[in-house]
């Protein structure tokens, strides 16, 4: 009985199972840009002179006639478009699952104005590449969400006047070769769909392995898994970014200059003259500093808000 014991004990025994390492999964939403690039891609913007001239502002809602504020006001709410994956910017935050971020700052200050309560705001996320069809389709009333103004987009949609003044440059990990844009030829490089920063990559780095996504979150999690090698994008979602992972820093020169607009359907007129009342107001009296020590400071000293230009 001993022996069938042990002799069935050794032919039971199980040996260690096999272990395989794979490369870790890549975000939902990934894919590679076109490769076939003969024809360069446009240079962001177009001509139309200044882009960031803007509506002059009227804050009284009632001369002249706005339509548009007055069923703003009637529905009780502003509806905001932004997304919750550009920290710094418009973000969750985590302990208390709040929206914040620079750019709420400033939609909260025009629900301020348009009720006298910065709280009567309601958010709907978007991608980068839904921002223009938000407002196509009046699914929301403004897009605060690192919007750049440039002629082409112009074309479909109103911007207020400039609020910001972005930087694209290049986010990478500590020791990494790449030290700016001069080094992404040949690199793998992640930007997100729908975007300026996109447009500029394929100018400066026509050779360079473009990975894009739907959110700037995405690039983040390829580049913490040495998916790619680097991301460009506007120096406020990069600061973001590596606000989140002290290995990450940001390097080289600015790549060029990014003008944020509140984006706003083509058609009210009137709310664009209210929103640039609005940003008025926080140039003036303070509001846009202490926004931008509150969630920019890692950029630098605060600068000066822009100054607005006007077509009329």
């Amino acid at each position: 009985m001993l022996l069938c014991g042990c002799t069935q004990s050794t032919s039971g025994h199980v040996g260690s199972p096999s272990i395989s390492y794979t490369e870790p999964p890549l975000p939902a939403g990934v894919a590679p840009a076109p490769t076939d690039r003969s024809t360069p891609a446009p240079a962001p913007g177009g001509d139309c002179g200044d882009p960031t001239a803007s509506l002059r502002p009227v804050s009284d809602a009632g001369t002249p006639p706005s339509p548009t504020v007055d069923a703003i006001r009637a529905r009780g709410r502003l509806i905001v478009g932004l997304d919750t994956g550009s920290n710094l910017m418009s973000f969750r935050d985590p302990a208390t699952g709040m929206i914040e971020g620079f750019d709420v700052d400033i939609a909260r200050e025009i629900a301020r104005d348009l009720f006298g309560d910065p709280e009567r705001l309601e958010y709907r996320i978007l991608t980068s590449a839904d921002r223009e069809r938000a407002l196509q389709e009046s699914l929301v009333d403004v897009v605060a969400k690192t919007m750049t103004i440039t002629c082409d987009r112009r074309e479909r949609v109103a911007f207020s006047s400039q609020y910001f003044e972005a930087r694209q440059r290049v986010l990478v990990v500590k020791g990494s070769p790449i030290r700016g844009p001069a080094e992404l030829a040949g690199q793998r490089v992640c930007v997100v769909r729908g975007t300026t920063s996109l447009e500029r990559l394929q100018q400066v780095a026509p050779t360079a392995e473009i990975l894009t996504v739907p959110m700037w979150s995405d690039c983040l999690v390829v580049l913490q898994q040495r998916q790619v090698d680097a991301v460009t994008s506007d120096d406020t979602i990069l600061a973001g970014l590596a606000s989140q992972d002290p290995y990450l820093e940001i390097v080289g020169d600015s790549m060029g200059a990014e003008p944020y607009g509140i984006g706003i359907t083509k058609s009210n007129e009137d709310l664009v003259r209210f929103v640039n009342a609005t940003l008025e107001r926080i140039r003036r009296d303070g509001t846009w500093t202490d926004s931008y020590n509150r969630w920019l400071s890692m950029l630098g000293p605060s600068p000066v808000p822009p100054a607005a230009v006007y077509q009329d």
